[in-house]
Parts: C-alpha cells; structure tokens; sequence
C-alpha cells in the first residue's frame, strides 16, 4: 500500500508543470481552494515560526487588476486570466527562527515560504488545477490594491486556474547531474 500511495505522489509531482494559459471560463470550486490553503497553512516551517500569509484574490475585477500588475515588459502576460491569485507575504519569524538565522547565516523564512509554496503547487495540481510561481510583478501596485502594508515583503504572486493548454513534456538534468551520493 505504502509504495502505491508514494507512487502516486511521484506521479503528482511530474504531472505538475507551471501553467500560462487558463480557462477564463471556469472558476476555482471554494472547497478546492480551501483544500489548498489548508497545504499551506500545514507546511513545515523552522522552528514552527510559520512566516507567511497568504492573501488570496477570487473577485474577478480584483484578480484581473493584480494579474495587470503581475504583467511587465512583456512578462506573465497571462496573469489577467487566472482566476485566482495567492499572494505569498513574509511575516515575522519567531525568535528561535531568527536566532538560528543569524547564528548560520540563513535566512529561513524564504526557504519556509519555498516550501509552503510547494504545496501550494502540488496541493492544485491534485486538485486538476494549474498553477504558476510569479516572482516578477509590481509589488507597489498589489500592495496598493491589496492593502498589504508597506513594511511587509510581497514575495510570490501564485497564479491558479483550470489549464488550458495540454501537458507539455518535462525537460530536466539527468539524475547524475543533480544528484550524487556521500561526497560532492
């Protein structure tokens, strides 16, 4: 049973791709997105510091401005036509995260937003929804229309909808290239 089910996350994990062209069409169900953020909300972070919020845009006017804002020299044009829009924010780290921090020279709240982020992605791709992780947008303009303060840090814009393109074929390095055993 054990291999089945890890099988079936593999599976999730190719099948997942970053999605430019959604089905205007069709709107992201509540439960689904609720599912998603529940991913989220549940992922690992250090020292259980959780710094994020996820600021989520479903009204249609709301979501097609943030798109326009996520869209730029020609870049993420499609932003418009997803229907739903997470907006990752990085919130203040406990003490012990940031303690830690300083004391390895990490900053472990992006790599806890990296990793919230990715469960966000495969969260709806189980889901049969597309996704897509912006990092390029006009963080003045969301937070603007948004009302995140200005003292927070607007990290992500993950777009998410119905695909409306078929799977492309994944191209990735080979396993030796990325991956080696015991020593570098």
């Amino acid at each position: 049973m054990k291999d089945k089910e890890y099988y079936h996350f593999l599976e999730l994990v190719a099948a997942r791709q970053s999605d430019r062209v959604y089905d205007k069409t069709r709107e992201v169900e509540p439960e689904k997105l609720e599912r998603i953020l529940e991913a989220a909300r549940l992922a690992p972070s250090a020292c259980n510091a959780q710094p994020w919020k996820f600021v989520v845009i479903t009204d249609k006017e709301l979501a097609v401005k943030v798109g326009k804002a996520t869209a730029g020299l020609g870049m993420n044009k499609f932003a418009k036509d997803a229907p739903v829009h997470i907006l990752v924010v990085e919130e203040s780290a406990n003490i012990t995260s940031l303690l830690g921090g300083k004391v390895k020279n990490k900053h472990f709240p992006l790599i806890d937003l990296g990793i919230a982020t990715a469960h966000i992605s495969l969260a709806a791709e189980s889901e049969g929804l597309g996704s897509c992780i912006l990092g390029w947008f006009d963080e003045k303009e969301i937070k603007k229309l948004t009302g995140i303060p200005d003292g927070k840090r607007l990290l992500l814009d993950i777009v998410i909808g119905y695909p409306g393109k078929e799977k492309r074929k994944k191209i990735r390095k080979q396993a030796e290239k990325v991956i080696s055993y015991n020593k570098y």
